[in-house]
């Protein structure tokens, strides 16, 4: 049986279109749009979701179009079969958030359309064939989370000049993207003197002791690879990395007050916005294999004074200066 909560109400364009007089009133189709998260919803998705169906709304869709959500929970085995039963209800598009839950959608189906959202490298996953031609049942938006990966790695070497040995956490359970993303960590880190060890978990429980072992091997810095399971975890990070005494840095500047020292990364709410964008025309008989995948083009980078002071850190002026957002 369905969950009615996972129903929500959006509002469709043809549906302002009053029929002509003495015309039989057509029924209006009613979209249903499919959202796929390997999540534990929070108020941070819900934020970017609400401003999805904003954007929606403003092309002219409303009571005629529906969200059907489906979350993984933080248990990403769960996505194939959260996937397929999308596919079984017969959604005209599936849109979803982060690499797994995408190719948990591509695995699934070859001809329901699919936009993706805040994804970090969907060539490098094997996600698109290109940018310009992403080929195949899938389009939408790129993170570019790799070329980022390598900017976070340098604005925490400039932020703490003495920073030696960083430690990366990482999901066990995205080994693909992990892949990517710690091999252009380690290629910058390197190149700056910058030993790099990667420290994995597999769920929430484990964190305290993954921090407690990056203290134990005098780590001085830590990067927190972007990972979706872990948004409403983002607190609970900041809080032991700021206990172990870590210079951290994580990749959503919204969402990096609690702890961190630095942020840096594309607004992920402007990407949903986009995705919108993606959905109507799709819905509009745009095939996506001719819709190119987008990257975002501005960045922001967030500088936690708060955390510099408690762990006795100055932060240069050349970083304050490219500074969007600066916590005192």
């Amino acid at each position: 049986m369905m969950d009615r909560r996972a129903f929500i109400t959006i509002v469709g364009g043809a549906s302002l279109s009053a029929p002509l007089a003495g015309e039989a009133q057509q029924p209006t189709k009613v979209w249903r749009i499919g959202y796929l998260s390997p999540t534990v919803q929070d108020a941070i998705e819900t934020t970017w979701l609400r401003e999805f169906r904003k954007a929606l709304t403003n092309l002219g869709y409303s009571e005629d179009a529906t969200l059907v959500e489906r979350h993984a929970e933080n248990k990403i085995e769960r996505l194939p079969i959260l996937a397929t039963e999308l596919v079984s209800l017969r959604v005209d598009v599936i849109m979803t958030f982060a690499t797994p839950a995408s190719l948990a959608a591509k695995a699934s189906t070859t001809t329901t359309p699919i936009v993706m959202v805040a994804v970090g490298d969907p060539v490098g996953v094997g996600l698109v064939k290109s940018l310009s031609r992403p080929g195949a049942n899938i389009t939408g938006l790129s993170l570019n989370n790799v070329e980022s990966a390598e900017k976070r790695v340098e604005l925490l070497k400039e932020a703490v000049p003495k920073l030696t040995r960083v430690a990366v956490l990482a999901n066990k359970s995205n080994p693909v993207f992990n892949a990517l993303q710690i091999a252009r960590t380690r290629k910058v880190a390197e190149r700056r003197g910058v030993a790099v060890e990667v420290f994995e978990v597999t769920q929430p429980a484990e964190f305290e002791d993954a921090f407690a072992a990056m203290a134990k091997d005098r780590m001085n810095g830590v990067v927190i690879l972007p990972e979706a399971a872990w948004t409403a975890q983002r607190k609970r990070i900041g809080k032991l990395a700021l206990q172990y005494r870590l210079a951290s840095v994580l990749s959503d500047a919204r969402t990096a007050d609690a702890g961190f020292l630095l942020a840096y990364g594309p607004d992920v709410a402007e990407i949903y916005r986009k995705a919108a964008n993606y959905v109507d025309r799709i819905l509009k008989g745009v095939k996506p294999a001719d819709l190119p995948v987008e990257e975002p083009t501005k960045f922001e980078l967030m500088v936690n004074l708060k955390t510099a002071k408690a762990l006795g850190l100055t932060i240069p002026q050349t970083v304050l200066l490219q500074a969007n957002h600066v916590i005192e």
